[in-house]
């Protein structure tokens, strides 16, 4: 287990977008797996029975964090009349990192899972609880998405898409 740290740890990195929170999903994963091993089936691949517990930690994560917004909300809406809290984008030089933020969420997770994780894709599709083809597929998606948006008038891309 502790030899997959560090990539669960990049893949928490580009999940959560915050080193911090980043490490306490990493944390949260180690300790959900070690009090899972007796479910864990021998022969199987523990990086994707890894990268599973914490992909499925983090949407169990982001899911509360929805509901509990939702209340906070509900409680906040008689003390504050809606604001606009709109900001356009104002970066003009786009990284690798801000590129992949630009895209839908499967297919972040796809690329990330396959180029940057260097998984292959039945892995990564054992991860995502999909078909192999439809990791192909969001993985190919992914990188014609990206390529698309570094092709935009006034896109100026420094880092390299090359996923």
């Amino acid at each position: 287990m502790a030899v997959h740290l560090s990539d669960l740890r990049g893949f928490a990195r580009y999940l959560t977008r915050d080193v911090t929170a980043a490490d306490d999903l990493v944390q949260d994963a180690v300790l959900r797996a070690l009090g899972a091993r007796a479910q864990f089936v021998e022969g199987t691949n523990v990086k994707a029975w890894l990268f599973t517990i914490l992909r499925n930690i983090f949407y169990e994560q982001k899911r509360r964090k929805v509901k509990e917004t939702e209340i906070l909300s509900e409680i906040s809406l008689g003390s504050e009349e809606g604001r606009g809290g709109d900001q356009g984008y104002h970066d003009n030089v786009l990284d690798l990192s801000v590129l992949l933020w630009r895209l839908p969420e499967v297919l972040r997770e796809a690329l990330i899972l396959v180029g940057a994780q260097e998984m292959s894709y039945e892995e990564a599709a054992e991860i995502c609880l999909c078909p192999v083809g439809t990791m192909k597929a969001r993985v190919s998606r992914a990188r014609a998405k990206l390529a698309e948006i570094t092709a935009m008038p006034g896109a100026q891309a420094t880092a390299a898409t090359g996923i």
